[in-house]
């Protein structure tokens, strides 16, 4: 087994190239990504379906928590990003993962409830309303899950969401053979369904039209048999669709330091509960951060969950602004800061591995998963 001098050599792989304090737009860093690939891959009995679906997760371990946590080793890293992959038939595998890192010469308090969890003080929650806004990008990248949670368009053919939205740890959650994505489309007054609108046909409501997805990929990290300490730092999943969405998606990049987002802000919309058939759009600052968590207080409900949360920054390659997903929302902390219960909403930071791997599962090519 690799020591902890292996680990910090891997992460130290990754680290990122920060732009001059004196530059004067927000600017995406470049990141040297490690490369995650299949190793071997074992046929699994088929699940039984049998979990709940949970529209949130509750841990009461916070920040100081997970800080304080041991550094895993290189085969226990190697361990949790190893995956599980299930099909629409019901098989379901489990893939081994190596993973490697290449020069620049190379080739290539649990439990506790209240009335209103998760909005804090005024509700600053924006419903988006009308084809103009829901139809065009960002907003037209946030799909809803057929098990009640929100993901994101980040290929042709590709959903992020949460994990806790498939499998709550133990096992895979009902519906989740059948599982489909839902993609907000225009009603026609005359009920017609033909693409070309005209004035005497004009939309006056949405509608979902649902997506069967092919295979679903759930990190190893989660599935240990409950959400709290190491399991939530990977509560992340990519569904792949039968067929492509035709819509612009959003890409994925590594979530850089807090201190270093445009205000310090981060930005998500999605399907919250309390809201039913709406889109839901909020942003916030992050309060606190460790390396594979975002701590925030933007108000949200059990139904956005696997949100993509996104920020927009310069993208000096391109010579333009460019939004990227840097983390997927999770849910509901109650944590304990110097003995006062304090409640957070927690998302998932992409790391330079979890962007590697990700990657991998949409392009299935680590050549085309090296800039982060």
């Amino acid at each position: 087994m690799a020591g902890l001098s292996t680990l910090l050599l891997l992460l130290c792989a990754a680290k990122d190239v920060m732009p001059s304090s004196s530059h004067w737009k927000p600017t995406w860093p470049s990141y040297r990504v490690p490369v995650i690939l299949p190793q071997s891959t074992l046929n699994l009995d088929k699940p039984q379906f049998d979990a709940e679906a949970r529209l949130e997760v509750v841990s009461p371990c916070g920040p100081e928590c997970h800080k304080s946590s041991p550094l895993p080793t290189y085969e226990e890293v190697k361990h949790y990003l190893s995956y599980e992959t299930l099909y629409a038939n019901g098989s379901l595998t489990e893939t081994e993962v190596g993973i490697y890192i290449l020069s620049n010469g190379g080739d290539g308090s649990r439990g506790k409830s209240r009335t209103k969890r998760q909005i804090y003080g005024y509700d600053s929650r924006f419903s988006i309303f009308g084809k103009d806004f829901l139809l065009n990008y960002p907003f037209s990248t946030s799909v809803k899950l057929s098990t009640g949670c929100t993901g994101t368009l980040v290929a042709e053919k590709h959903v992020l969401t949460a994990a806790h939205c498939i499998h709550d740890g133990k096992s895979y959650v009902k519906g989740a053979q059948k599982l489909r994505v839902g993609f907000l489309k225009p009603k026609l007054k005359d009920g017609s369904k033909g693409a070309n609108i005209s004035n005497s046909a004009m939309p006056e409501k949405m509608k979902f039209q649902w997506i069967r997805v092919k295979r679903t990929h759930v990190p190893k990290g989660w599935i240990k048999g409950n959400a709290n300490d190491i399991g939530m730092d990977y509560d992340y999943a990519l569904l792949e669709l039968k067929k492509p969405h035709k819509r612009k998606f959003m890409k994925i990049g590594v979530s850089p330091p807090a201190r270093h987002l445009p205000g310090g802000r981060i930005h998500f919309s999605g399907y919250d509960n309390d809201r039913p058939g709406n889109l839901v759009y909020r942003f916030c600052d992050v309060k606190d951060e460790t390396y594979d968590l975002l701590y925030q207080q933007c108000d949200a409900q059990p139904g956005a969950s696997g949100s993509g949360v996104y920020v927009r920054m310069w993208k000096r390659q391109n010579h333009k602004w460019e939004r990227k997903i840097i983390g997927i929302f999770s849910g509901h902390q109650w944590v304990d800061m110097n003995g006062t219960p304090q409640d957070f909403n927690v998302a998932v930071r992409i790391t330079p591995l979890k962007y590697a791997q990700i990657c991998y599962w949409i392009k299935g090519n680590y050549l085309d998963c090296r800039e982060g």
